[in-house]
């Protein structure tokens, strides 16, 4: 079976490039500042349409409280069988500076056996792998042993939280034994994993005032309170000599129990350049998926060129914080608000603006749909699955164990580092698309692990 199913993707190559050439074409920002919302609608339709031929006769869209279309359907299975949601999600990052990128960023173009464009691989090509496992199904004699229920959504990127306002007020259409969350990835390609940890996220913008206005730094320079030299300062304290993230009341020393990241390849993932150092203490995966870290996502301060002689007035930053499970994000903000206003120097008046908090999210490993995933990965991979760490987060993830607290919840999916997914030059290696939705096919055809189906 294994073989017939592996078969039947491998001849969906050609239909796979061309489907994920034309949703790529389609330019889903969810925002409209960026691009018309209606390029989203279109690919919600795509997406709907393309199911709706794979047997999710229901296949409908539903509008979300942010203005996005979510995709929602479903495909009966047999009476009694465990009942399995699929989810991904069709907009995608903006292509930031469009003269980075090798190719234009809304054509598919294949480089040296990658596919590249905006979406390739976040969370597009997700979408193809649902795909191309339903269609590799459909060359099998005989029902599935699941039900099936769809939800593909059109706000991940912006975090506006449509689909979750829309589970909250509909809990009963998605509900699961199973939740296949095909939006994370694996260790490098070929090397099948589980995404077991999310780190969770907040954010705030601190601003500095010292002076009235600004002066002239050659008459009052040396006496008169710099507000940016006041904010450099304060960021300081953020982190020690090593670069470990440092913030008054969190704990710091958290490890990394899962598959290591070697140190060699994350440098090349990450394109460290030759010479500069990693940061913290411990290893890679003790510091991306099990500590704290704070990122200056922006400061406002005058721009280096065309910059005049004065001493600044007033200086801000927008700071994000990552943690680990096991840390509240709220507590978190509490802490690095409180760090920052007693950090600041000579009197400076010092504010903190506090953005939203999304929670961290650890899924359960001990359950027979993911042993039976571990089975699936290994027969399609040829090698066995590993456990990860995402340092990003999906909040959706946390809103899932909410209303489904007997659910099994498995991240996975396409990407891997090479993706360099929200980046300039985004891609996807088609052979992944091809093992998840083989590992996919498997898992559905074996019954995702014989579940019972919830009450």
């Amino acid at each position: 079976m294994r073989d017939r199913l592996a078969a039947a993707v491998d001849a969906d190559t050609d239909r796979v490039w061309g489907d994920l050439a034309d949703l790529v074409a389609i330019p889903s920002v969810a925002d409209p500042d960026q691009y018309p919302l209606e390029e989203c609608h279109r690919a919600a339709r795509w997406v709907r349409d393309a199911f709706a031929e794979l047997g999710f006769d229901d296949a409908r869209l539903v509008e979300t409280s942010d203005g996005t279309h979510a995709v929602l359907g479903e495909r009966p299975g047999p009476p009694g069988a465990p009942t399995v949601l699929l989810y991904a999600h069709y907009d995608v990052q903006p292509p930031l500076d469009e003269t980075a990128w090798t190719s234009p960023p809304f054509t598919l173009t294949e480089r040296d056996g990658r596919w590249y464009g905006r979406g390739a691989s976040d969370c597009k090509g997700n979408i193809l792998a649902h795909l191309t496992a339903l269609r590799a199904l459909r060359t099998l004699d005989g029902d599935l042993p699941v039900h099936l229920k769809l939800v593909v959504e059109g706000s991940e990127e912006q975090g506006t939280g449509g689909l979750e306002d829309y589970l909250r007020r509909h809990p009963e259409e998605l509900r699961a034994d199973v939740i296949l969350v095909c939006d994370a990835g694996n260790a490098a390609v070929g090397e099948p994993a589980a995404t077991v940890s999310l780190r969770g996220v907040t954010d705030l913008v601190v601003r500095v005032e010292t002076l009235a206005s600004e002066l002239h730094s050659g008459a009052f320079g040396g006496a008169a309170p710099d507000a940016l030299v006041a904010l450099v300062h304060v960021l300081s304290t953020l982190w020690d000599d090593q670069g470990q993230t440092t913030i008054d009341g969190l704990d710091d020393g958290g490890t990394w129990s899962g598959r290591p990241y070697d140190t060699e390849r994350f440098r090349r993932d990450a394109q460290v350049l030759d010479g500069v150092e990693l940061l913290g203490r411990g290893t890679v995966g003790d510091q991306i998926w099990a500590r704290p870290a704070l990122t200056v996502l922006g400061i406002d301060s005058p721009p280096v060129d065309g910059a005049a002689a004065v001493v600044q007035p007033r200086a801000a930053a927008r700071l994000s914080l990552r943690v680990p499970p096991g840390i509240d994000p709220l507590r978190a903000q509490n802490a690095l608000a409180g760090h920052l206003e007693r950090a600041a120097p000579w009197g400076a008046r010092l504010s903190v603006e506090r953005g939203p908090v999304a929670m961290p999210f650890l899924a359960a490993t001990d359950g027979p749909a993911f042993t039976a995933m571990a089975g699936a990965m290994r027969d399609a991979y040829d090698r066995d699955m590993s456990l990860l760490g995402l340092g990003g987060s999906i909040p959706l993830c946390n809103v899932f164990a909410e209303l489904y607290p007997d659910a099994e919840i498995i991240l996975m999916g396409v990407e891997e580092p090479q993706c360099l997914i929200h980046a300039p030059d985004e891609s996807v290696a088609p052979e992944e698309i091809a093992r998840v939705a083989l590992t996919e096919a498997l898992f559905l055809h074996r019954g995702a692990g014989r579940l019972t189906t919830a009450p």
